[in-house]
């Protein structure tokens, strides 16, 4: 008797970990209709499944879709329809988070993308496909993808496979600590293109996130492995330590004599694929890069060069920001500079995201022979800040508001030394809009209670003077070391209060990378958003509402915590007993009140 159904042929894949494969199936389709047609819009659907895969809990409609990165309300009014078409074919209770039976999941590759339907047998073909192809005990299957020994993919699983196998290990890794610790097993840098090419070593970690054996997450982004990753770095650990079976040779045979074998095209690949493939022919072709030196010299230098600034190699550069030279009172600000260049010091006027004063390690760069402009020098920042204010200055940040928030963005800047130098104008304090005793008490409570040192000044000399002083006195401290550079994805792991013990003194950040995340104006995430609505509330500090953001991050999860209170009374009282500050007082009660009213009373506020 003759089998009617289908034959599939191929190996067996893996059900694709994304789960909400019903919307990734639909995306997938509107993608390849979009790319057919020759319409640009496949680019967006294609991102709206990236985003989609990244997200690890199934959605219930397309309201919560929204909250995803590359979700409008475009894409989101097709699956709507989509969602209603199939509730109505299939009835309103059928699940969405699983496919139709009739869908099968082998039509979905590794990289979420549709592919043809296999070809079936039918009766009295003589074993040949339907579409008139070859036979089907020919049919070739797709070679595994499987890293090249020292290149960056190699180096990156095997790192989070070693990492994962620690006790008590976090299960992932951020983009700089992965990049330090696989460095050492890999011979290209993760940092620094070779000459002639845009590629580094991470390149590749594109190519393991589209194979699915590497998933990223979070912002800042986190790398953890997939089973499919875990699985094919545990067999390179084997390999690596030499104690591989004979079933491991016998797979890597098999893969070398396909990888010889004509005639073999992969369509499914991506030109990600094939320009990572043709960075590792080009290298590895006799250990040679294409400058002509040998690569594991060459990797070895450059490894050297971008992990620090070794001593003698930097030299120590007064930052000022523009603010501080240009409007306002002219002559005063131009008495800064004046006094700066009498002094010797050497200083950069440049704008600053935070503060009005700091310093960097600038690397000592040589013009190159034949080249017209010298290479791009390397600045790290040094851990010293100053925010400078007059009295005047210093009375209208208060009334406004900028005195708190100015000084929440520099305990947040990354930068563990936040001085305030602080000018006092004479007589003229006298006339300000505040009681000098309202001022003098904010100084006060900015050394004692915020952490910042605070140095008091009679003019712009004396500042100068306090500047020059400080670029010394870094010069020496700084002399002889070795500066590494570090990343502010890390400090959430280390520790990044004001004294920062943590991290060692000569760990620092790159001024691109500082003044990157100090943008007062960059797009802000949710829990952000959230510290700075309770700062507004009077007598709420950022110590405090940090406190508070470590047991409730966004607004959502406080609504609910007050949801799932039995009585008034408790809700009022659900923050008071949080501990903030280094003593780890309570909140207390009368905080507690206020931020209950304010986000549960309805209506105005009386």
């Amino acid at each position: 008797m003759q089998n009617s159904d289908p034959v599939r042929l191929g190996r067996k894949r893996n059900l694709p970990s994304c789960p909400n494969p019903l919307f990734l199936k639909w995306l997938t389709e509107l993608r390849d209709e979009a790319k057919e047609k020759g319409r640009k819009t496949h680019y967006t659907y294609q991102k709206a499944i990236n985003s989609l895969n990244k997200y690890p809990l199934p959605l219930k409609n397309t309201k919560e879709a929204k909250i995803l990165q590359h979700f409008g309300d475009g894409i989101c009014k097709i699956l709507d329809d989509k969602l209603q078409r199939h509730h109505q074919e299939n009835g309103t209770g059928a699940p969405i988070h699983s496919l139709p039976e009739r869908v099968h999941l082998l039509d979905i590759q590794d990289n979420n993308s549709m592919v043809p339907p296999r070809k079936t047998t039918a009766a009295g073909d003589g074993g040949k496909d339907v579409d008139g192809g070859g036979e089907v005990g020919k049919k070739r299957k797709k070679r595994e993808y499987v890293p090249q020994k020292r290149s960056g993919g190699h180096a990156v699983l095997l790192t989070l496979y070693r990492q994962s196998q620690i006790p008590g290990s976090k299960g992932y890794m951020f983009k700089m600590e992965l990049q330090t610790e696989a460095q050492h097993l890999c011979d290209k840098s993760f940092t620094v293109p070779d000459v002639g090419s845009k590629y580094t070593a991470w390149s590749s970690v594109s190519t393991l996130i589209q194979k699915n054996l590497l998933i990223k997450t979070h912002n800042p982004a986190r790398y953890t492995l997939t089973d499919e990753g875990l699985a094919l770095a545990e067999r390179l650990e084997l390999v690596e330590r030499g104690t591989s079976g004979e079933e491991i040779r016998k797979e890597e045979a098999m893969a070398e004599e396909e990888e010889n074998s004509p005639g073999i095209v992969d369509l499914t690949a991506s030109d990600d694929d094939d320009e990572e493939e043709e960075v590792h022919r080009r290298t590895d072709a006799g250990g040679m890069s294409s400058s002509g030196q040998p690569q594991s010299s060459q990797a070895g230098s450059r490894k050297q060069n971008a992990e620090c600034l070794l001593p003698g190699t930097y030299e120590i550069l007064l930052c000022v920001d523009f603010i501080e030279t240009t409007g306002g009172n002219q002559l005063r600000k131009q008495e800064l500079v004046k006094e700066l260049q009498r002094n010797g010091v050497n200083f950069d006027i440049r704008k600053l995201s935070v503060g009005d004063f700091l310093w960097v390690a600038r690397e000592k760069v040589a013009p190159v022979p034949g080249q017209l402009r010298a290479p791009a020098a390397r600045e790290l920042v040094l851990d010293y800040i100053i925010e400078r204010k007059r009295m005047d200055d210093l009375c209208g940040s208060i009334i406004d508001g900028r005195f708190r928030e100015q000084k929440f963005r520099l305990k947040r800047c990354g930068l563990r030394k936040p001085i305030y130098l602080v000018e006092e104008c004479g007589s003229a304090a006298s006339h300000l809009s505040l009681p000098e005793s309202t001022l003098q008490q904010a100084i006060v409570n900015t050394q004692v209670v915020d952490g910042f040192f605070v140095k008091r000044v009679q003019n712009v000399s004396e500042s100068a003077a306090y500047l020059t002083v400080m670029t010394r006195y870094l010069t020496k401290l700084y002399q002889g070391c070795a500066l590494m550079c570090r990343s502010r994805e890390l400090e959430g792991d280390l520790g990044s209060d004001v004294e920062g013990t943590a991290i060692p003194a000569s760990s620092l950040i790159s001024f691109a990378e500082f003044n990157h995340g100090a943008v007062k104006n960059k797009c802000q995430t949710v829990k952000e958003v959230f510290a700075r609505q309770l700062m507004q509330i009077s007598g709420l500090s950022g110590d405090k509402a940090a406190a508070i953001q470590e047991h409730y991050s966004t607004p959502h999860s406080l609504l609910a915590a007050y949801e799932r209170c039995t009585s008034e009374a408790e809700k009022e009282k659900l923050l008071s007993s949080i501990r903030f500050g280094k003593l780890k007082r309570n909140l207390g009660p009368a905080l507690s009140r206020t931020v209950y009213q304010l986000y549960c009373t309805p209506g105005a506020l009386s």
